[in-house]
């Protein structure tokens, strides 16, 4: 009754889409020369577009008129893979790498048949390593050559539409290269090949493993015997999620793992064990020798720890103290005594075995009268109106107080947020300063970061 349009006619019967949808397509043109599109199937196959993984849905307009992505059903196949990677992968940073590295896949795929003339859809752009690996690991892994449609091919031949391909596989072959993985286009692909490699060479990687580790140890002079312990090891296995430690060995062997990650985790937990039973002076006796020797010897730097002036202490940037605040000392690695608010958000919800590591400390007295400045940081919210920069810059300035930082923002609400960064005395002169900005016309609050 009416001529096609050429190339528009699609055989879903033959080569079904990847979540089994069924269909004979083609396009006609009409008796006023527009196109229109007949779809012919059985009422089997009608159901299972209507009714099962085909979801008709794919094929109705939404609520504002458009179309929906065509490439749904390639999402519905992407969802199957993801199922079988999580039953292949053991380490869940593989598995989110390679989810990662399969969001753009959502392309056009090419099918292709083997030699019995099954068809097999995969990924624009794939070789006929990602062929063999579709088929089956195990011909993947022993794959030494291919024929495209009678012909022999590189190994790296990308497949087109129609392709018969066939793979030449040899018991005598080594296994994939690592070359195969700059070349390969499917995930599954080289999620398999990762995994020969891993599989295969386990025993290699466990050994590498083992030297870089001792190396690590050796070179940091971290004693190896104190932190091999089971519980300092289950700690890694923990945090990194593998069954034993020759697994952690063969990922540092790999490249998966640094070994620096390891040691230091597992020193951190020999010294947390090792923390616990000390007294705060000798906490204190235990610091690094770096940090003694980096005495903080002005008297008006402020801070008396358990009753100790000659420590190194820092103040925290995460809620720079000031003399009149509650404070308390916390003894880091390395670096002396890191000074907090005891109000700071950091101590609030710091973990039970860390507050181990917590030490009085106290401000000296006399501070007052001193001309020691400190940084503090406050939030100022006000209506947004032309010169409020200016008012409160000139505060500041009438004040003497030199401000290192300002940043700001405007909302929907035309609510204005300024975030400033400046050196004062004390917290008398930071509540003096507030008061006087709380003056200022516009200003709604104003709160201490």
């Amino acid at each position: 009754m009416y001529k096609p349009i050429p190339g528009r006619f699609k055989d879903y019967i033959a080569m079904p889409k990847a979540n089994n949808y069924q269909s004979l397509h083609t396009s006609l043109i009409g008796p006023n020369g527009t196109p229109f599109e007949i779809q012919i199937r059985t009422y089997d196959m009608h159901r299972t577009a209507e009714f099962g993984i085909a979801a008709h849905w794919k094929y109705k307009e939404t609520s504002d008129g458009r179309h929906p992505d065509e490439n749904e059903e390639e999402k519905l196949s992407w969802l199957r893979r993801i199922l079988e990677w999580q039953k292949n992968l053991s380490d869940n940073k593989e598995f989110m790498s390679l989810l990662k590295s399969d969001l753009n896949l959502f392309s056009d795929f090419v099918y292709c048949f083997t030699p019995t003339g099954d068809v097999k859809n995969l990924p624009s752009g794939s070789t006929t390593v990602d062929f063999a690996y579709a088929i089956h690991s195990a011909v993947g892994n022993r794959m030494v050559g291919a024929r495209v449609n009678g012909k022999l091919v590189n190994i790296d031949y990308v497949i087109q539409n129609g392709d018969r391909v066939e793979i030449i596989t040899s018991q005598n072959s080594h296994g994939p290269s690592r070359d195969w993985l700059k070349i390969v286009k499917s995930t599954q692909a080289r999620s398999k090949i990762n995994q020969w490699f891993k599989n295969e060479l386990k025993e290699d990687n466990i050994a590498r493993g083992k030297i870089q580790f001792a190396e690590y140890c050796k070179a940091h002079a971290i004693k190896q015997e104190e932190i091999m312990k089971p519980v300092y090891q289950q700690a890694v296995m923990d945090k990194y999620h593998f069954r034993d430690f020759d697994a952690v060995y063969a990922a540092i062997g790999h490249g998966g793992l640094k070994e620096g990650q390891v040691v230091n985790r597992m020193v951190e937990r020999y010294e947390l064990d090792h923390m616990k039973h000390l007294s705060d002076e000798e906490a204190l006796a235990s610091m690094d020798e770096t940090a003694r020797k980096n005495v903080f010897h002005k008297s008006e730097g402020g801070i008396v720890v358990k009753g100790i002036t000659d420590v190194s202490v820092h103040f925290s940037k995460c809620c720079n103290p000031l003399p009149g605040d509650e404070i308390v000392g916390y003894v880091t690695r390395g670096r002396g005594v890191s000074i907090h608010r005891t109000d700071c958000i950091n101590i609030m919800n710091m973990a039970e075995y860390d507050r181990e590591r917590l030490i009085e400390a106290e401000w000296q007295k006399g501070l007052e009268d001193t001309n020691e400045e400190y940084v503090a940081d406050i939030n100022i919210f006000a209506n947004n109106r032309n010169g409020l920069l200016v008012d409160i810059s000139r505060l500041f300035t009438e004040s003497n107080i030199g401000i290192i930082g300002i940043n700001s923002r405007v909302n929907k609400q035309n609510i204005a947020t300024l975030y400033l960064s400046f050196n004062i005395h004390s917290t008398a002169d930071l509540d003096n300063i507030i008061q006087k900005l709380r003056a200022i016309p516009g200003v709604l609050d104003i709160e201490r970061t």
